[in-house]
């Protein structure tokens, strides 16, 4: 199994749209600042997650999020 996942930083209220097979083993290393493109907003926290059976359709979603990033779509998923 798969997730999709949107964290939310603490720090900035900026979103960052990942995929992984482990989500607290990521989470983890988001927050000891060990992903480069998240360091500078520690901390983060998981603010959605979605469940797929591969690491190809999980992509394909992290992919189709991140397009509508801060528009109307991306808002509805914190709706629901």
């Amino acid at each position: 199994m798969y997730l999709v996942y949107i964290l939310q930083s603490n720090k900035s209220k900026k979103y960052y749209v990942g995929h992984t097979k482990d989500l607290n083993v990521r989470i983890e290393r988001h927050n000891k600042g060990l992903v480069r493109s998240t360091k500078s907003s520690i901390p983060w926290k998981v603010v959605y997650v979605e469940e797929y059976s591969s690491r190809i359709e999980a992509y394909k979603r992290e992919l189709q999020i991140k397009k509508y990033k801060g528009g109307e779509a991306f808002k509805r998923l914190f709706e629901s």
